[in-house]
């Protein structure tokens, strides 16, 4: 079966210097060591330890960095140039992808979420899917619900990295 799914996609860009937005980002969500995240949440005996070894790694908004990407260095590499600059963040909260996965199972296909920040000659893009988008056509109120309320901490950190 295939499903067609359409897609919101939020973007902002800013005047900002490109390393003053990952510095905003990267300075907003939390930075766990995650082998030793991996460890702690694999070897919980209940869900109230893997709870706490979660918030350990989380910042005050609820997220942190699962994977940062430099897909610009593959095309700086080609290039020899120094342009173009892009990076990935792979961001999230186990405990927020649970509310949303325990309703629609596929849901754990989207989370974590992807942001990608990009250096382009009109000032540096901010850009992230919504995870309502994604979830909308399974039409479950309660992983919607929960979608939304990522979505608004996503897009706040991207506009607080970006003002």
């Amino acid at each position: 079966m295939i499903k067609t799914i359409e897609i919101e996609r939020f973007s902002l860009t800013t005047s900002k210097q490109l390393d003053e937005v990952l510095a905003g980002i990267n300075g907003a969500i939390g930075h766990p060591d995650m082998a030793e995240f991996g460890r702690s949440t694999r070897e919980a005996r209940s869900f109230a330890e893997m709870k706490s070894a979660v918030q350990k790694g989380l910042s005050t908004v609820g997220l942190m960095l699962f994977l940062q990407l430099d897909h610009g260095a593959v095309l700086r590499k080609e290039t020899g140039r120094e342009t173009p600059k892009m990076i990935r963040f792979v961001i999230g909260n186990p405990l927020i992808m649970k509310e949303m996965v325990k309703h629609v199972p596929d849901a754990g296909s989207y989370a974590p979420v992807t942001v990608l920040v990009d250096e382009r000659s009109d000032g540096v893009h901010l850009s992230y899917d919504r995870m309502a988008s994604f979830l909308a056509p399974y039409g479950n109120h309660d992983a919607l619900e929960v979608a939304r309320d990522l979505d608004k901490k996503i897009e706040d950190l991207l506009r607080e990295a970006a003002a």
